[in-house]
């Protein structure tokens, strides 16, 4: 049997389930170059079901550790087993959850060691917990090289982190532009109830858990129809998404007598079809990185209502491809309802100038292309050929 010469590259993740952060690696493996880098994931927690048939190759080898709450060290032999069975050339962890296997992969002799941060805990919403700062600044000398998904992030971990520039690189999300893309009219949403040629639908998508902050759209919803009770007419909310704040929206609207005008079905596979049927994507979170379904939504031609946290400014131009408002502002948010669904032409020419922002900037090919020549840099050294691990001995 022919051994396979390509590098291998284990992503490794806290969890491997639907969310912004888990999507980026799948469209990192699905749109690499195969013979590039071959791929693995390794999971801390679990692997939700059906999410891994998202990866259109067959020879990505996905694996969970099922670890429980608190510090993995106790996970540290297995994962230098598997890393020493494996043999990755990169191991490139995410997020603070996963952080610590930075230590293992050190201990196992993984040349190139890449952490990524893609967004804040909510927790650590302003990046001004002491104790994060200490977390990452201890993990710092086992990290041969950093990526920060916007220039917030990587200002935190220059800044506040004290990693040096030579071991930062600053990477947006790139989003599939073929598989979102804009449709001439809204299009019926698949078991919607809501016609979006006669309604105005204004959407999320999500996990609804308390950093995305779904129940501020819910309270600026009900509060945009009792400000102007005319929209009651047209004005449809549409909330995809499971998780905890689900029931708290369902309530919410359901007490303002309100349920009626909004459709939350819980989770669904097909986003595309979501963002076909809306007018306007909103995103009210506490915190971002940088927000593959903004993008996603700017791909399909729709204007961005986003707070104004994270990475969120650097990807909506506010007042040309969308507006922006201060996390947690009802009135605000409420007020920007109001004022995009009473001029839908204005709303219109919004989301036309985020198409032809995402196909400028964010583009898949863009981002591939830096992870690429990242892994080729740290793998192979400045002259493209010779494994920098062997560079190193010599």
């Amino acid at each position: 049997m022919a051994v396979d010469a390509r590098p291998l590259v284990l992503h490794i993740v806290y969890r491997f389930d639907v969310g912004g952060l888990e999507n980026g690696i799948v469209n990192l493996i699905n749109h690499m170059p195969r013979q590039a880098y071959r791929h693995a994931v390794l999971s801390l927690t679990d692997v939700a079901d059906g999410f891994a048939r998202r990866i259109w190759h067959d020879d990505v080898h996905i694996s969970a550790l099922h670890k429980g709450p608190g510090q993995g060290l106790w996970l540290y032999p297995q994962v230098m087993r598997l890393l020493r069975q494996w043999r990755p050339a990169v191991v490139h962890t995410r997020n603070l959850a996963a952080l610590e296997m930075t230590v293992p992969a050190f201990l196992a002799g993984v040349p190139v060691r890449v952490h990524g941060e893609h967004g804040r805990d909510i927790e650590d919403i302003d990046g001004s917990l002491r104790r994060y700062r200490w977390i990452r600044r201890a993990y710092r000398p086992f990290v041969g090289h950093y990526v920060a998904l916007s220039r917030d992030l990587a200002g935190y971990l220059r800044d506040k982190v004290g990693v040096p520039d030579r071991r930062l690189t600053q990477a947006y999300n790139g989003v599939d532009t073929c598989r979102f893309s804009a449709p001439t009219a809204p299009e019926p949403i698949p078991g919607c109830p809501f016609d979006p040629s006669q309604h105005w639908l204004i959407g999320t998508v999500g996990r609804m858990q308390v950093v995305k902050d779904q129940v501020t759209l819910a309270r600026a919803f009900v509060q945009a129809l009792t400000l102007q009770p005319d929209l009651t007419q047209r004005l449809r909310l549409v909330m995809v998404g499971d998780g905890p704040l689900r029931e708290q929206a369902v309530t919410l609207l359901s007490n303002a007598g309100l349920l009626h005008l909004a459709w939350l079905p819980g989770e669904c596979a097909d986003v595309p079809a979501i963002m076909r049927g809306l007018h306007l994507f909103v995103l009210p979170s506490l915190a971002e990185g940088v927000s593959n379904t903004i993008l996603e939504a700017m791909a399909t031609s729709l204007p961005i209502l986003a707070t104004a946290v994270g990475g969120n400014p650097e990807l909506v131009d506010a007042g040309r491809t969308g507006e922006m408002v201060p996390s947690g502002d009802v009135p605000a948010m409420a007020e920007a309802l109001m004022a995009m669904a009473s001029d839908p032409a204005r709303a219109r020419a919004m989301g036309r100038a985020g198409r032809i922002e995402v196909e400028a900037r964010f583009s898949m090919q863009a981002m591939v292309a830096t992870y690429q020549s990242l892994y080729d840099r740290l793998l192979f050294g400045p002259n493209g050929r010779t494994p920098l691990a062997r560079l190193q001995r010599e």
